[in-house]
């Protein structure tokens, strides 16, 4: 007896939200809110080890942006 594949076998790749998990932060619903914790910390290694300055009032979306920039400029980003 045959598998019939399941639903999630067939499901076309442009409908699956796991294809293209990244997002623009332009556009996210919450992008204005303030960066969260976890950013503020992970921007506050960054900005050290860049020896930059990390602005106070960063929103998540901007705080997303700028871990993006401070990766390239360490290194730490994904080649």
């Amino acid at each position: 007896m045959s598998e019939q594949p399941s639903g999630e076998d067939q499901q076309d790749q442009s409908t699956d939200p796991t294809q293209n998990a990244e997002k623009d932060p332009e556009t996210w619903v919450t992008g204005d809110e303030p960066m969260t914790g976890p950013q503020r910390s992970y921007l506050q290694t960054l900005a050290r080890e860049a020896g930059r300055e990390l602005p106070e009032d960063l929103d998540k979306a901007r705080a997303s942006e700028m871990i993006d920039e401070l990766q390239q400029e360490t290194g730490r980003g994904n080649s």
